[in-house]
């Protein structure tokens, strides 16, 4: 009887140990699946949720299956410190990443230094500028010494080189972290060029209606129109231009959301002539089979996801803040936060958006921006934008593809 219940103990022992040993490691993560950030927020789910799904078929990470843990930030910064000091002391999670966007990235920054944790930001714009934590690393290709200036450096490339040179920018953007930040790179940048800004004021988030500030800038008359603006602002903003009439001869740059599909297709040819950033498209270098295979994953599921069908510029980062995630455990062979941090800083990082290395404030050694024309639209369908012939890439000269039609106006037509 003794000797049943010793083996039968022994074996309670052996299964709770081996149940110990594949608990999960878990991930955990705010994300914007309502809200105006949401069209991207949900692409960037998807792509991670492939990523937790082919690495559970393999074996998991250090022999344990791993599991994402995530809320809904609802896009809205209020939301992310009590998220974050949810996941940390009350579902304990073993590692965590940040959710899209930079006005989601710094608003969990205290949270994690609080916990010493090492903290990937997905798409966040200098989001440590303000805080200089070192256990902190970008996932997106602004960077080089001047992350802010690296954003729009594209568009005051494009437009000085043209004959005449402009001279006069006005400057625009939503009061938060994210229109801040590119905001003060493209002052930067416009005095550096020698331009006088005539327009240079902020609107608040919650803005629903952008005549008056389309009249307020054409009432300066710049000949460059800088806007540094989330998803809803973007299309708000352009069917103001379009309403107004605005004369500019450049009019864009830091315009998110035109890079997703949904939004793309809901502005169609309203999208004519404007000169905006873009993270990634399948083009020159880009287009690796590496990068190309996963966006096959994607786009197979994207449907049913009911997400960005194309997924060209958020889900290669997503899934690439996944791998380096992966790296960096299985480099330290732990979940040791500092050892990460410490391999992150000292490696070079293969992923589906290219090579990552990170440098100073966690920012990548050298900034990877496109800027792009939107040219031709023609109606609203999705086609146009599978190869993106309608997207003409302005900068760097490494991946030009055509040339800006300038002024704005022209392009329109």
């Amino acid at each position: 009887m003794l000797k049943r219940l010793s083996g039968a103990l022994l074996a309670a022992t052996m299964t709770f140990g081996a149940a110990q040993a594949a608990e999960p490691i878990t991930i955990g993560f705010g994300m914007a699946l309502t809200g105006g950030l949401a069209p991207n927020g949900k692409a960037a789910l998807l792509a991670m949720q492939i990523w937790e799904e082919e690495t559970n078929a393999k074996g998991g990470l250090l022999g344990r299956p791993v599991k994402l843990v995530y809320y809904d930030d609802q896009s809205n910064p209020s939301t992310v410190p009590g998220i974050y000091t949810k996941l940390l002391d009350v579902d304990k999670v073993d590692l965590v990443v940040s959710g899209y966007a930079t006005n989601m990235v710094a608003p969990a920054l205290p949270v994690i230094m609080q916990h010493k944790r090492t903290f990937l930001g997905l798409l966040g714009l200098a989001a440590n500028s303000e805080f200089n934590y070192p256990n902190y690393f970008s996932i997106g290709p602004t960077g080089g010494p001047h992350p802010k200036q690296s954003f729009s450096k594209g568009f005051f490339e494009v437009a000085m080189a043209q004959n005449p040179k402009p001279k006069t920018v006005a400057i625009v953007g939503a009061d938060a972290e994210f229109p801040r930040n590119a905001t003060d790179g493209a002052r930067e940048l416009a005095k550096e060029a020698g331009l006088t800004i005539v327009y240079d004021k902020t609107y608040p988030p919650t803005t629903n209606d952008y005549s008056p500030i389309v009249r307020g800038i054409q009432a300066t008359n710049p000949e460059l129109v800088f806007v540094a603006s989330y998803p809803p602002d973007s299309v708000g903003m352009i069917r103001a231009a379009n309403e107004v009439g605005l004369k500019a001869k450049l009019f864009g740059g830091g315009m998110v959301g035109l890079q997703a599909t949904a939004i793309k297709t809901q502005l169609g040819p309203l999208l004519n002539g404007i000169v905006d950033y873009d993270f990634w498209l399948p083009v020159g270098p880009y287009a690796t089979p590496q990068a190309l295979d996963f966006l096959k994953r994607y786009q197979a599921k994207s449907v049913a996801a009911g997400v960005d069908s194309l997924g060209f510029y958020l889900p290669p980062f997503a899934y690439s803040d996944m791998q380096v995630l992966q790296a960096a455990v299985e480099g330290v062979g732990s979940l040791d936060q500092q050892k990460m941090a410490d391999y992150l800083r000292s490696h070079t990082f293969k992923t589906v958006a290219g090579d990552i290395t990170f440098g100073p404030n966690g920012e990548w050694t050298e900034s990877r921006v496109m800027e792009v024309q939107f040219q031709n639209v023609k109606g609203n369908d999705v086609e146009q934008f599978k190869d993106p012939k309608v997207e003409v890439v302005l900068y760097p000269p490494s991946l030009k593809n055509g040339d800006v039609i300038y002024p704005y106006a022209d392009a329109k037509h």
